[in-house]
């Protein structure tokens, strides 16, 4: 790759284009990044909102890393008696299908406004409408609709169904009813206009002003929980990532209340001593100690309650190098049985890295009349309510398993990634990592190559991995599934690297739709 002076990767060409766009404005990584998030918003409608919420890991150049937490917090209240509007509905993957509950009563407090204020009024240096630009243009001109689009949007299908506002968000004009077909394309002419209001008059716009009114007027009167002091009292946190040192290099994950970052860290920890390299990868014991690796994981998130009851202590108690010894031995001793979203990475020329992951879970099929933004439906995700649905604490911060990331590299480089896919996000970026640190592949290589997930006791596997290594996991997990070829199931993980040249590589992830832009030479894949 020719020298760049920034670079971008993130689940869509216009993503990715919009942050390049950026650059070459003037913009830092933060401006760009910022920039990439609104144009996700409508490039990308069934996995970003402005009504969903998100992180952002930032790591300034000369300046320690800084996670911006504006995900989304539960209301300030319980149901009481009222009626809500909850209720679910099962999106088909084609092999298999899976239940989400939606509705009003789905909706948690929405963070992204906040934090692109936020982050603008710490890290940016141009002004909000000049970021806004590329998100307002590309919703007037119209986004052709691309074939992973499409695939969600139909597996999302009852969500969009449920209301001819959500369908609109992925509809062409000629046919207002149906997903666009292939290439056509669809526009968004109220979410432009959002945007340029909300540069125009600030976050108040949608916490206190009109958009909250008509939000909390709807959830009253349909079955929904959000009250103005909910909207009125969101703040973005600003939070210490979680800091591990392991295979050479430092590394910045997501922290507290999100339980991701430090499960992440714990599966690296226990990879460390394990010499994956010295053989191809792919083999026998790569694949199993993965596999392990992950399972540990899951069984320390269920043992530690680690997405209700993890505090700042249990997190240093949990990757100190003696309870990782404890859990190395145990894996070799004992071998143990048993959502929408994305991601935008950013480098500049000055050093800066961003690692920003959104989501808007499936969404809640209700639309903010007149701006184009579907509400989340957070409240209804299985996988953010352990405890079951309704039963959080009022006015939380929820967890996530959203682990926007950045590493040093031994050479004095930098990577920033992250990705999409709910429970399959630690996985996979845990995989990246090693295929990186471990075994010293190009960028792309890492991202590309095939992975597996295991998650209840039921182990599934992308196919390109040695015959013995697929034997020996099948005969370790019986209830398992091989999927013939890159599927989303298994995330996406988007990545950019910072050389210690200063050149640039970048990653979008095949398996969602992945786009790498770079400064002076547009578009570089797709």
């Amino acid at each position: 790759m020719k020298k760049s002076t920034g670079i971008a990767a993130t689940g869509h060409a216009e993503t990715s284009l919009a942050a390049t766009q950026i650059l070459e404005c003037g913009g830092n990584a933060f401006d760009a990044a910022l920039a990439a998030m609104a144009t996700a918003c409508v490039a990308e409608p069934m996995l970003a909102s402005l009504g969903g919420g998100g992180f952002l890991t930032a790591k300034p150049a000369e300046e320690p890393a800084r996670i911006y937490d504006f995900f989304v917090q539960t209301p300030g209240r319980r149901p009481g008696n009222q009626a809500l509007d909850f209720y679910p509905i099962l999106a088909d993957f084609g092999t298999a299908t899976q239940e989400f509950h939606i509705g009003m009563g789905s909706i948690a407090v929405p963070g992204v406004v906040a934090g692109l204020f936020e982050v603008h009024a710490h890290r940016c240096r141009l002004p909000m409408k000049e970021i806004l630009a590329p998100a307002a243009d590309l919703a007037r001109r119209g986004v052709p609709m691309n074939a992973f689009q499409q695939g969600i949007s139909h597996i999302l299908l009852p969500i969009l169904q449920a209301d001819p506002a959500a369908m609109a968000l992925v509809a062409a004009p000629e046919a207002p009813g149906r997903v666009a077909d292939a290439g056509a394309s669809v526009f968004h002419p109220q979410q432009a206009d959002t945007l340029e209001a909300l540069a125009s008059e600030g976050p108040d716009l949608f916490y206190r002003g009109e958009l909250a009114s008509a939000l909390v007027r709807d959830c009253a009167e349909r079955g929904g929980l959000l009250e103005r002091s909910d909207l009125e009292n969101y703040r973005v946190i600003q939070r210490e990532p979680v800091r591990f040192a392991c295979h050479g290099a430092d590394f910045y994950f997501n922290s507290l209340p999100s339980p991701s970052g430090c499960l992440v860290a714990f599966a690296l920890g226990l990879l460390d001593d394990q010499d994956l390299s010295h053989q191809p990868w792919g083999h026998r014991r790569h694949c199993l100690s993965i596999a392990h690796a992950i399972q540990a994981a899951n069984r320390l998130r269920r043992e530690t309650r680690a997405d209700t009851v993890l505090d700042e202590e249990k997190v240093r108690a949990i990757l100190e190098p003696g309870h990782i010894d404890q859990w190395r031995s145990m894996m070799r001793d004992h071998p143990m049985a048993s959502r929408g979203t994305t991601h935008i990475s950013v480098a500049d020329a000055e050093g800066n890295l961003a690692s920003l992951t959104l989501s808007n879970g499936e969404g809640c099929a209700y639309v903010l009349p007149g701006t184009g933004i579907m509400l989340n439906n957070m409240l209804g995700e299985e996988d953010l309510s352990p405890d079951g649905f309704h039963r959080w604490q009022p006015g939380r911060r929820m967890a996530s398993m959203m682990c926007p990331s950045v590493a040093s590299l031994p050479d004095g480089g930098w990577v920033a990634l992250g990705s999409g896919g709910s429970n399959r996000i630690r996985s996979a970026v845990l995989q990246v990592l090693v295929n990186l640190f471990e075994f010293g592949m190009p960028l792309a290589q890492a991202v590309a190559a095939p992975r597996l997930h295991l998650e209840g006791g039921h182990l599934s596997i992308e196919s390109g991995f040695a015959p013995d290594a697929l034997e020996a996991l099948k005969a370790e997990w019986p209830d398992h599934r091989e999927w013939p070829d890159y599927n989303l199931f298994f995330g996406g993980v988007h990545a950019v690297e910072r050389l210690a040249d200063g050149g640039f590589q970048g990653a979008g992830d095949p398996r969602r739709g992945g786009a790498v832009a770079s400064v002076g030479e547009g578009l570089l894949n797709s």
